[in-house]
């Protein structure tokens, strides 16, 4: 059993006109924000505004790259080699690190979004090519990433830090990839079956798969998303248990060091 963990919440996903999530609640209660760098969503201005929210929060501020795809969301899998993939990543790190500059911040972590995230946990070559833009850009990110997947052996190969992500609503396969949503059962739709499943994968390293395996996880960070009032209760809900179990929520470099 852990005694520490991060929760991550991917915000600054708004873009225009349109709201998109709970920012100003969410950052209250989580330790890391993955902050969307304007391809798969988010603005200039929304970018600034939630690295400003992030380092008057006091928490880790996290890049969540993703594939040029704003109409998709960033949910679609698209053909790129590593060597785009490597510029995508480096094009939105900038994008990213200019606004932390101006706040006296620096990015502390990288999470891909999306297709780009599920794609590279399964092909290493693709999880390399973003791994090295990560390494050339600045060596002492950490690389949050599913874990036991490729995009975490590709890091560790980088010679990055890397941090393994569970998430709290999401089905596992056996293979230790997520359930694509657009099959039944993707999503965790009890809340106290989710919450369950976040306190037993922190206490003993295991979650229960789709298919009923029991599969052993290294867990550095949860991620828990706050897009409506009762998402929100839920990542209140969780921290609170993991508080009340003995589990400390902490910023996933602290977590990460201790590990």
């Amino acid at each position: 059993m852990r005694n520490t963990v991060d929760l991550n919440s991917d915000l600054g996903e708004s873009f225009g006109a349109y709201t998109i999530g709970m920012d100003d609640e969410v950052i209250k209660l989580v330790s890391s924000a993955n902050i969307a760098c304007g391809f798969h969503a988010s603005d200039p201005v929304v970018m600034k505004k939630t690295v400003e929210r992030a380092v008057a929060a006091g928490i880790g501020i996290g890049a969540h790259p993703g594939f040029y795809d704003l109409m998709g969301f960033g949910r679609r899998n698209m053909n790129i080699s590593p060597a785009e993939a490597y510029a995508y990543v480096t094009y939105q790190l900038g994008a990213l690190s200019a606004f932390c500059r101006q706040q006296g911040a620096k990015i502390d972590h990288v999470k891909p979004h999306g297709a780009l995230y599920n794609m590279a946990g399964k092909d290493y070559e693709l999880a390399k090519g973003i791994c090295r833009a990560i390494y050339d850009f600045e060596p002492n990110l950490i690389l949050l990433g599913l874990s036991g997947s490729q995009m975490i052996n590709a890091g560790r190969d980088m010679g990055l830090l890397c941090a393994n992500e569970f998430f709290a609503d999401r089905a596992y396969e056996d293979d230790g990839s997520l359930r694509s949503r657009t099959k039944e059962g993707a999503m965790i739709e009890d809340e106290n079956e989710a919450i369950e499943r976040v306190v037993k994968v922190v206490k003993t390293g295991y979650v229960t798969t789709y298919s009923g395996k029991e599969l052993k996880l290294r867990i550095d960070s949860i991620c828990v998303h706050g897009d409506n009032a009762h998402a929100l209760e839920f990542v209140r809900t969780i921290r609170e248990r993991l508080t009340d179990e003995g589990i400390e929520i902490a910023p996933l470099r602290r977590v990460v060091g201790n590990a």
